[in-house]
């Protein structure tokens, strides 16, 4: 095994496939012969990685719905997710590429990186199969996949949910704090957000715009207004003392 194989802990049984995916286009380019390169490899091992992530994805989050999946996969598979991941093998020093590509930093460069860590998926999908591919992946990606669950994709929960909701109708979406406990200097805020008479989702937080952020992201992961208003039943929450409504939902 090559150190490259070692460090994935895949013996490829074609090594030609593994040569491939190893090689930068700017090989045949500056020799001006006809050379194998990883373009095609790349494109199949893009298809084999959105397969693998949104598999995952979806049985790790069955509470999430389709967009807010979409980009934590978009996130995960981005030119800079798979260069993470590429780094993490160290890929780039076994590039095989053209002096003027790499004396003008291609083995770092992100694009190459993530390309070649496609091409690599390719070609062992193409040496072995889908559950071998899929175990080595997933375990090569571990770090970033623990890292979703505390740095979620979306920084701005509030106004993305305010987009979506607009969308819709003009009425806006208010964060009534329905909670609160523990001494001052360690409080804790429980908001739920409510729009047109629905609650869409509920979030705690060490302040009242934390607590508002996390009921954002948990009403984006829900998607409550997809739903007819008639399948979700009204509540009443005070907000300055006054009643919110349906407005005229009934």
């Amino acid at each position: 095994m090559n150190p490259l194989e070692q460090r994935i802990k895949y013996k490829f049984r074609n090594s030609l496939l593994l040569a491939e995916a190893l090689t930068h286009p700017s090989l045949g380019h500056e020799t001006q012969r006809h050379h194998f390169d990883n373009q095609r490899l790349e494109f199949l091992g893009d298809a084999v990685l959105q397969l693998i992530f949104t598999e995952y994805l979806f049985d790790q989050y069955p509470n999430l719905g389709e967009g807010y999946l979409t980009k934590i996969r978009a996130r995960i598979v981005s030119r800079e997710g798979l260069r993470t991941l590429a780094e993490r093998i160290g890929i780039g020093k076994y590039l095989m590429m053209g002096r003027g590509e790499e004396g003008s930093g291609g083995r770092e460069r992100a694009s190459t990186l993530s390309d070649a860590f496609e091409a690599l998926i390719g070609a062992m999908y193409l040496d072995s199969d889908f559950v071998t591919v899929r175990r080595i992946v997933l375990t090569e990606s571990r770090d970033l996949l623990e890292e979703l669950e505390i740095d979620p994709p979306d920084t701005n929960p509030k106004g993305r949910l305010q987009e979506l909701l607009q969308s819709i109708s003009p009425v806006s979406p208010t964060y009534p704090i329905v909670d609160q406990s523990g001494p001052e200097h360690q409080k804790r805020f429980v908001a739920k957000i409510v729009w047109d008479g629905q609650e869409l989702g509920s979030g705690e937080g060490r302040s009242k715009k934390e607590a508002e952020t996390a009921a954002a992201r948990d009403a984006l992961a829900r998607e409550l207004w997809k739903n007819p208003p008639a399948a979700i039943p009204a509540i009443e929450q005070l907000s300055n003392n006054s009643p919110i409504t349906r407005n005229n939902a009934e």
